[in-house]
């Protein structure tokens, strides 16, 4: 079998094993990504593409961020702009960052997932919350009129727990 074929029935093989399992597509977006960290992690793979990726073993949903960058590192994109600044704080409170009481943050190389950093979600909030407010009064004359901030690789060491 030449590689472009047993790549087409690995493919068509992980297509079959998500569907049944009621994972979803496992090519759309990061969502290969988030089964593997699940898997590794322990922790129970959300059926639902919005919302949490992944529950504990107890049922706290988690958040998780990947990249193949050298460093761990996590980018919050594409998030809702509320119509205060007041509004915004408190979805991000009840329904965006805090809402998941743990981040992961997933850095994979060569397609193995290499190591694995756990932040608290209040704490994510907390870092992002400034980065997000000075954003928030110009980002809706922005081409794409959403929020976004990253967690960088110096946030995640000072506080963040390594798990992998």
């Amino acid at each position: 079998m030449s590689p472009a074929q047993e790549y087409q029935k690995l493919y068509e093989r992980m297509a079959t094993i998500c569907e049944k399992a009621g994972w979803g597509d496992p090519f759309s977006y990061a969502r290969s990504k988030e089964i593997y960290a699940a898997a590794v992690l322990g922790h129970h793979l959300a059926v639902e593409y919005s919302g949490a990726d992944a529950y504990l073993k107890d049922g706290t949903p988690v958040e998780y961020k990947s990249t193949i960058s050298n460093r761990c590192k996590g980018s919050y994109t594409g998030i809702s702009v509320q119509p205060t600044w007041e509004e915004q704080e408190k979805y991000l409170q009840d329904k965006k960052i805090a809402a998941y009481p743990k981040h992961y943050y997933n850095r994979f190389d060569a397609g193995y997932l290499v190591e694995s950093w756990e932040m608290n979600g209040q704490k994510v909030l907390e870092l992002l919350l400034p980065k997000l407010k000075r954003k928030y009064s110009t980002v809706l004359s922005n081409k794409d009129p959403r929020l976004s901030a990253d967690i960088t690789w110096g946030e995640i060491k000072k506080h963040g727990t390594r798990v992998i």
